[in-house]
């Protein structure tokens, strides 16, 4: 243990996933402690490659403390359902890695439905709170939970100032989505029945009648078929038949002429065809779940799903029995008659994705393909105005899942989940914390890559430091991890490169002078303005940017190469031709080696808690970011030229030596390894 001088209040052990040994979870008293919890963990591996699909131009990278800025807990009820990727629901609690679901996604002017992998799953206990919509939805969720409302994301409680401030739902606000799911139906005789009528009548051959055979004698030839493309009717049929009617039924590949491959069902038998005729039947008193079941059956026979859902027939007597279950259901419709010959007729459904969405889940038509919501904009007019938030008073077992999107889709709004999960697996840390107060320390970090560093197989590719959390954070003053790595870094002869925010890395100076002599070293320092209220704003935990300047030039003066990157770039807010002339002034002052700018960068979780950040303090400038970030996390190329142009250094200017070098290959000797320094860092704000 590093922190010899640490005063521990309170000490126990926890289990965090991914770590073999428990956490020690440590608090002490100190001004810049307050409420601070540290997760002191045994690290498997510190070395850690960065994805392939990344734009940063390194590979590989070592954070010695992982903090919780972008992975906070939003948890729902177990029994929320959730709007399957099949156009089916699950409970939340039921939901699993590698399910697919429906979240959202953003194209041109609209939020799209899109089907996205689950990839984690989790649950905690949690003090609840139950959220009431005009139209009867209810939701419940803890209070870090988000929903999106015509306002953007909300958390389910918070407040307008101190520390729990935060966009939160408020009575009159408006979520996003459809409104609550309709029960699906039961999977009773009436239902199976229902089904199987629709089904046989809309698309199967049934038939028995007459029939003079070889030898001249009249028998009666009883013959049932069923062909269809889509398997998941087919065996929903054959099933039914065997469990409603003990009919055995013959599967086979069907001839299909060229068209898409088909497989079929069939029976000749007396006693089955007659099961069958039976079973197809209109009752005399027809209840709800027989209604569900052959609305569900004809449309997987005759049913389309496009701008509507339609439901074509030639048989009048089919229709009238159409319209008739919808009604009892109470959905509305048309029926379009096209005046052809076979008097074909068509019954449309009306109401818009509210009702698609009533329809699919209150029936439950079998083929996924034809249920599909993929790419319909989250239009509606459900009345999903929020009517009241109101604790309950105790805590509920709540779940969360992780998903591609970012999101899901919850009893029929759209709900934020934690994106970060994918890179940063869940760790059970309270909800709504932000980075500075939950902090996981890596204490083994310096042995871990002293070891990982030692490979044979390790080729000495550039390891770039401060990618993800800065490993100069005001508490690696007390753990000390850094001149260990520093150290094993050196003696592996490994390039290596520095991002921090934070004039603590002057301490370890001499260290980083040995690396540059050995194998090439480059510092940075980000100084996104010098404004005082847009730093206090948006870094209010962070060194003073002019004290970060002057770290600049100290390592500078110590044979570091350092420059700055003026980064992030925030439209409207730090990138005025003004303010970064200023910070180029002071910059060449400190004889910083480069100078980068980068615009923001908006990843994932990111950009919900940047942009509730921009409509609490600059709600002027939402339009301008929802437009620039539109179609993902950067900006577009034209706005990133124009804030490149801004950073170029001016003519009284030098750019400094350059900072792009390359990478030693594996074998080189100490001496051949001496090179340029490697290119400067991006930030990943």
């Amino acid at each position: 243990m590093r922190w010899d001088n640490l005063s521990v209040d309170a000490e126990e052990r926890r289990h965090l996933p991914g770590y073999r040994e428990p956490a020690a979870v440590r608090t002490f008293d100190a001004p810049e402690a307050l409420d601070v919890r540290f997760y002191e963990v045994q690290a498997k591996s510190v070395l850690n490659k960065v994805p392939k699909a990344s734009a940063m131009p390194f590979r590989w990278t070592i954070n010695p403390y992982r903090g919780c800025t972008h992975a906070c807990t939003y948890c729902s009820w177990g029994e929320t359902p959730i709007l399957m990727g099949d156009g089916r629901t699950k409970r939340l609690a039921d939901v699993r890695p590698g399910d697919y679901v429906y979240g959202t996604v953003r194209r041109g002017r609209y939020r799209r439905y899109s089907v996205t992998r689950v990839v984690d799953h989790w649950s905690s206990l949690k003090a609840a709170y139950r959220v009431t919509l005009e139209d009867g939805t209810e939701l419940i969720a803890s209070g870090d939970h988000r929903f999106l409302s015509r306002r953007g994301w909300k958390h389910v409680n918070g407040a307008t100032s101190g520390r729990d401030r935060r966009p939160h739902l408020t009575v009159n606000d408006r979520l996003i989505g459809t409104g609550q799911f309709v029960a699906a139906p039961e999977d009773a005789p009436d239902y199976r029945r229902g089904y199987l009528c629709g089904l046989i009548r809309g698309d199967a051959h049934l038939s028995r009648g007459p029939y003079r055979g070889p030898d001249g004698r009249r028998q009666t030839l009883h013959r049932f078929r069923l062909a269809l493309i889509d398997i998941e009717a087919l065996h929903r049929a054959k099933r039914y038949l065997e469990e409603e009617r003990g009919v055995i039924t013959r599967e086979f590949a069907f001839p299909s002429l060229g068209r898409s491959s088909m497989r079929a069902i069939r029976t000749q038998t007396r006693d089955n065809v007659s099961a069958i005729f039976d079973v197809v039947q209109w009752p005399r008193r027809p209840r709800p779940e027989w209604c569900k079941g052959f609305l569900a059956g004809i449309f997987d026979a005759e049913g389309s799903h496009g701008e509507a859902i339609r439901i074509c027939n030639t048989d009048p007597e089919i229709i009238d029995w159409i319209t008739w279950s919808l009604r009892l259901l109470g959905f509305q419709f048309v029926v379009e008659d096209r005046r052809l010959d076979n008097g074909l007729k068509s019954v449309r459904l009306l109401g818009g994705l509210e009702q698609k969405l009533r329809f699919f889940l209150m029936v439950d038509p079998s083929i996924s393909r034809k249920r599909e919501i993929e790419g319909i904009a989250l239009k509606s007019k459900a009345r999903l105005k929020v009517e009241s938030v109101e604790a309950l008073g105790k805590g509920f077992r709540m779940y969360d899942i992780t998903t591609g999107t970012g999101d899901f889709v919850a009893n029929g709004v759209v709900s934020h989940n934690c994106f970060a999960r994918p890179t940063h697996k869940y760790l059970d840390l309270d909800p709504g914390r932000d980075f500075e107060r939950e902090i996981v320390v890596k204490v083994n970090a310096p042995e871990v890559a002293r070891a990982e560093l030692s490979r044979p197989s390790w080729k000495r590719e550039h390891v770039a430091l401060g990618t993800n959390t800065d490993p100069y954070q005001w508490v690696e003053s007390r753990y000390r991890l850094m001149p260990g790595i520093w150290e094993a870094l050196r003696d592996s002869e490994t390039p290596c490169s520095v991002l921090s925010k934070s004039p603590l890395l002057l301490r370890d100076v001499e260290l980083m002078k040995q690396i540059h002599e050995r194998v090439g070293f480059a510092a940075n320092l980000s100084v996104p303005t010098l404004d005082e209220r847009a730093w206090r704003a948006t870094e209010p935990h962070t060194p003073n940017p002019r004290a970060r300047l002057e770290a600049v030039a100290e390592l500078n003066r110590q044979g570091i190469p350092t420059g700055i990157l003026i980064a992030p770039l925030m439209p409207g807010i730090n990138d005025s031709p003004e303010q970064v002339e200023r910070i180029l002034e002071l910059a060449a002052e400190a004889g910083a080696t480069s100078i980068g700018g980068i615009a923001l960068h908006l990843r994932g979780e990111v950009k919900g808690i940047f942009m509730d950040w921009l409509r609490s303090n600059r709600p002027d400038l939402v339009p301008l970011y929802e437009r620039l970030y539109a179609r993902g996390a950067y900006a577009p190329k034209e706005e990133r030229r124009r804030i490149s142009a801004l950073v170029k250094p001016r003519g009284r200017m030098s750019p400094g030596p350059s900072l792009r070098g390359t990478d030693p290959a594996p074998g080189d000797g100490p001496s051949s390894r001496r090179q340029r320094p490697p290119p400067p860092q991006p930030t990943l704000f």
